[in-house]
């Protein structure tokens, strides 16, 4: 059976655990959400040639791209072999152009020697979205990080100085420089850097199961990789660091290499 529900607490989960053989998804979701469904404990899931993690109490989590095109297809095999195809209507959105002006023309048209650094540097950090460790901790509330302005949002096509950017990746939320920037949720802190050339000082906190949350432009950083963080602790503050016009935090959120929508993922429903 496939139920029609919204997103799952842990606590609900936990009441279900004992003997549950649902298999309870969204009917639908927009593109860039975070998807949370349940499954018999121990099943198989695979999805988008991925096979996911299972939680103890039969929770799974995935991500649902920027341009991604439905249904979304999640196979699941329970632990006496049975198998069901759960399938998720995805709700196109329409995606608006942001121009950006006043950047640093470096940093839009950077030259070779720049333009290999970026390489590098954006390697490492697609290198710390691979993780898929074993906590839920992106089964949490999200709350966030700074309250202020939204002025950039996910998504949206970016034109930096007149030439087209790529979309953009996260939520920007415009604050004064040195507000201190709060975990939305629990993780583990796996990549942390003060001087990267486009994002400057760049955390990244792994909330489990490949959902990550990376924060940018930051004009301190508080963490180190490898330290773990509750929800609501300080783990740096705001600046301009990297390519930006002006004080902000850019929060992003992805499923392993799939851009998910922060916005999305505080207003989901328990």
């Amino acid at each position: 059976m496939l139920a029609l529900a919204g997103i799952l607490a842990p606590g609900l989960a936990l009441a279900q655990a004992a003997g549950d053989d649902r298999i309870v998804f969204p009917a639908s979701v927009q593109q860039g959400a975070m998807v949370i469904g349940k499954v018999p404990a121990d099943s198989r899931v695979e999805y988008a040639g991925r096979t996911l993690r299972v939680t103890g109490y039969g929770s799974v989590v995935l991500g649902i791209g920027r341009d991604a095109q439905g249904p979304a297809e999640i196979a699941v095999t329970r632990p006496d072999g049975s198998r069901e195809t759960a399938r998720i209507a995805i709700a196109p959105r329409d995606w608006p152009v942001e121009r950006v002006s006043g950047v640093p023309p470096k940093t839009v048209d950077p030259p070779p020697a720049i333009a290999e650094r970026i390489r590098r540097e954006q390697a490492r950090v697609a290198a710390a979205r691979t993780r898929d460790d074993d906590r839920a901790d992106f089964a949490q509330r999200f709350a966030w990080p700074v309250e202020g302005r939204i002025s950039g949002r996910f998504g949206n096509q970016r034109v930096y100085n007149g030439k087209p950017g790529s979309a953009h990746s996260g939520m920007d939320i415009a604050v004064p420089s040195g507000t201190p920037v709060r975990a939305p949720a629990a993780g583990m802190v796996t990549f942390a850097d003060a001087d990267l050339y486009l994002t400057g000082g760049t955390v990244l906190l792994d909330h489990g199961h490949g959902i990550s949350s990376n924060f940018l432009h930051l004009s301190r950083i508080d963490v180190r990789p490898g330290d773990r963080v509750e929800q609501g602790q300080v783990i740096g503050a705001v600046g301009a660091t990297g390519r930006a016009t002006g004080p902000h935090l850019h929060w992003g959120m992805s499923w392993f290499d799939v851009r998910i929508d922060p916005l999305l993922v505080l207003e989901r429903t328990r």
